[in-house]
């Protein structure tokens, strides 16, 4: 059945109680803004459905706040370059582009609703500029005031609305994510730990709990916004995020090692994997967490019995080991889920993420967005066209809104679609009808009407893009207030003016694109052998905390990333991932091996942790690992003549560094076969895209 039949015949219930939130909290904001006979009445309504987009209470108070905050240092900005360039239009755009890159700059490197902020600074500033351009400087004032009174004004009426009628929580929604997350990840190491050939249920499987841990780790800062606990939720989101992902690397290389190497293993080591697959399938199924808990806390118990018998070989004893690393990871990240739906009753200690940047990317995202506004205002200054404000609006806008999504052209061709259907729709609503109503209720109800119709269907991931913008553009083009123009000539120049805007945006985004994937793959190859060799420099702590919320970062990008392109091409994650696990084991082998007491043992080790590292960028690159086992061997060595450690810790030694050796080789061979020219994206959801952040 196709999503418009199903969405607008058979609505469910959380979509109609969106729209009628939404379309409430706009009309409060338009009559608030006529009563009090604002400028442009439109900004409120605007504003109200920007930030009702997401209506989780947490979340659009965060957003307005964001919101506030970026248009009130927009309007600064603004003043400020009018100030000194009043008479002079030309200086005065030139430092508005600059102002708008670095704005775009600046939100390209954040991951949550900072990016927003950053976004209405640079509109705000814009709209100050152009629209003041022939104004008083008492005027110009007059003007930035009255952006933040209907700016504000729509984020109040949003925030009140979305309290008050039927209010959801940031807590609510974080549990739910989390149970997805965890459920989806049992179910994929199930498939890891039986050794499975079936890829396509893996990825499945992968995908199915990477998708919510990105929106989970994205949402859990607005918790913050709904209380004491909101503090406890984001900590164990943090928890949550490091031990799946920790959890993800761990039954990789637990599934390489049996599937690639099963003759090199003890068949009762792969019988006693199978088993624990058989336990995290109970474990997902059971109800509630506590029962879970008690599956994997026998499984556990399973493993360290079956691990007693000394005559293993090292490999075995590693792959049982990792049986067990696992099982804690899962029963950590249970007790993460534990404190997100109860923080109160559980707490959980975790330092922030530390967050990657890419500030290259960051930069071609502020060069398109100055590009897209330099050819706007040229074509303004030349032609003296008054709605070409609306266009150069529009660019500045969308052009950096849809910057930092994976597939910026698709959004705005979803864009554009909504905007073509939303001009008939705004002819008719907005003035055939609009013109013949006499109070604010007729206006109401025949404004409201395509308003409510768009809010309906931006519930439903498959058409929120078309939805979306039929309403905003709806607005756009009818732009309500007290001295309307029902004119088709002021009507026809805001229709070309939106098609103008958005076709600069689209065309922006496909002659100047972001990284691609030979680009990006270099890139991260640099970053995490960076950060891999970075390990052996910096404390144990302070290691830890900068390389798992690196690590974190990327892999949450790259899964979204990975996620765009053909199956033959998903190796970018399986690099992550490999390079996760490699820094991991890298910290480990620190926290044992850094106060040895004898310096060849010292030695010997900061010479694996070298090779270890040069090994991960020579397979990242395709070729074999040179001179993992010789170091290994060299550590063994001076371990044994001279540290005092037990013979069973020395197996495991062993054990972890044929793995790792392992996990190289194999990495090598992927990045060797897989093809370099990155196909056509398929489509992707537009919620997969534009989460509100």
């Amino acid at each position: 059945m196709s999503p418009f039949v199903q969405t607008y015949l058979m609505p469910d219930a959380t979509a109609v109680k969106f729209a009628i939130k939404t379309t409430l909290a706009m009309m409060l904001a338009l009559y608030i803004a006529l009563f009090f006979d604002l400028e442009r009445p439109y900004w409120a309504l605007m504003s109200a459905a920007f930030l009702q987009i997401r209506p989780m209470s947490g979340m659009v108070i965060e957003k307005g706040i964001c919101q506030l905050g970026g248009t009130f240092i927009g309007a600064v900005a603004g003043i400020v370059i009018m100030a000194l360039f009043a008479q002079a239009r030309v200086p005065a755009l030139l430092f508005l582009t600059i102002w708008i890159m670095l704005c775009t700059y600046v939100g390209s490197l954040w991951r949550n609703n900072y990016t927003y902020g950053c976004l209405m600074a640079a509109v705000t500033a814009m709209l100050i500029v152009v629209i003041s351009s022939n104004s008083t400087p008492a005027g110009i004032f007059d003007i930035a005031v009255a952006r933040l009174s209907e700016l504000g004004l729509g984020a109040i009426c949003a925030m009140l609305v979305s309290s008050l009628l039927w209010p959801s929580h940031v807590g609510t929604h974080l549990a739910t994510q989390a149970d997805t997350v965890i459920n989806q990840a049992f179910e994929h190491a199930a498939l890891r730990l039986e050794a499975s050939d079936d890829i396509a249920a893996m990825q499945t499987a992968l995908r199915g709990s990477l998708g919510p841990l990105t929106l989970l780790e994205t949402d859990s800062q607005a918790a913050r916004f709904e209380g004491p606990e909101g503090a406890g939720r984001v900590r164990a989101t943090h928890v949550l995020t490091r031990r799946t992902l920790r959890f993800f690397a761990n039954v990789q290389a637990l599934h390489q090692l049996m599937h690639d190497h099963a003759d090199r293993l003890d068949p009762q080591s792969l019988t006693l994997a199978c088993q624990v697959a058989k336990g995290s399938r109970e474990a997902e199924h059971v109800k509630g967490v506590p029962q879970a808990r008690k599956e994997l806390q026998a499984l556990r118990h399973l493993v360290y019995e079956s691990n007693e018998s000394s005559a293993l070989a090292p490999l075995d004893r590693r792959l049982r080991l990792g049986l067990r690393e696992s099982i804690g990871h899962a029963m950590i990240m249970l007790d993460a889920r534990e404190a997100i739906a109860f923080p109160t009753r559980h707490t959980l200690r975790s330092s922030p993420l530390a967050w990657h940047r890419d500030h290259l990317t960051a930069g071609i995202n502020a060069l398109r967005a100055g590009l897209v506004f330099a050819l706007l205002a040229v074509f303004w200054i030349v032609t003296a066209w008054q709605s070409a404000m609306i266009a150069m609006m529009l660019g500045t806008l969308f052009s950096a809104f849809f910057a930092s999504r994976d597939n910026p052209v698709m959004i705005t061709m979803m864009f554009y679609k909504g905007m073509l259907a939303a001009i008939p729709s705004a002819f008719l609503f907005g003035h055939v009808l609009l013109s013949q109503a006499h109070g604010f209720p007729m206006l109401a109800m025949i404004f409201g009407a395509p308003l409510f119709l768009g809010l309906l269907g931006a519930t439903n991931p498959a058409i929120m893009g078309y939805c979306l913008s039929f309403t905003i553009f709806n607005i756009m083009l009818t732009m309500p207030g007290n001295g309307m123009d029902f004119s088709f000539d002021s009507f026809a120049n805001r229709a070309v003016a939106v098609v103008i805007g958005l076709t600069c945006v689209m065309m922006s985004f496909r002659l100047l694109p972001g990284l691609g994937t030979r680009l990006r793959r270099r890139r991260l190859i640099k970053a995490i052998s960076q950060d891999i060799h970075g390990l052996r420099r910096r404390s144990i702590r302070d290691a830890e905390t900068r390389f798992s919320g690196h690590m974190a970062d990327r892999l949450l990008q790259l899964a979204q990333h990975d996620d765009m392109l053909p199956e033959e091409q998903r190796h970018l994650f399986i690099l992550g991932l490999t390079g996760l696990d490699l820094g991991t084991a890298t910290l480990r082998l620190r926290d044992r091996l850094d106060d040895a007491p004898h310096p060849l043992i010292r030695e010997a080790h900061q010479n694996l942790l070298h090779t270890l590292a040069n090994g991960f960028e020579e397979s990242a690159n395709g070729r074999e690992p040179q001179g993992i086992h010789a170091a290994g061997q060299q550590l063994e060595e001076a371990i044994k003549r001279y540290g005092d450690v037990p013979a069973d810790r020395r197996v495991l030694l062993e054990g972890l560094i044929e793995r790792l050796e392992l996990s190289l080789e194999r990495l090598a061979h992927i990045m060797a076969e897989r093809p370099q020219r990155p196909s056509k994206p398929p489509a992707k959801h537009f919620t997969q895209e534009v989460q509100d952040r």
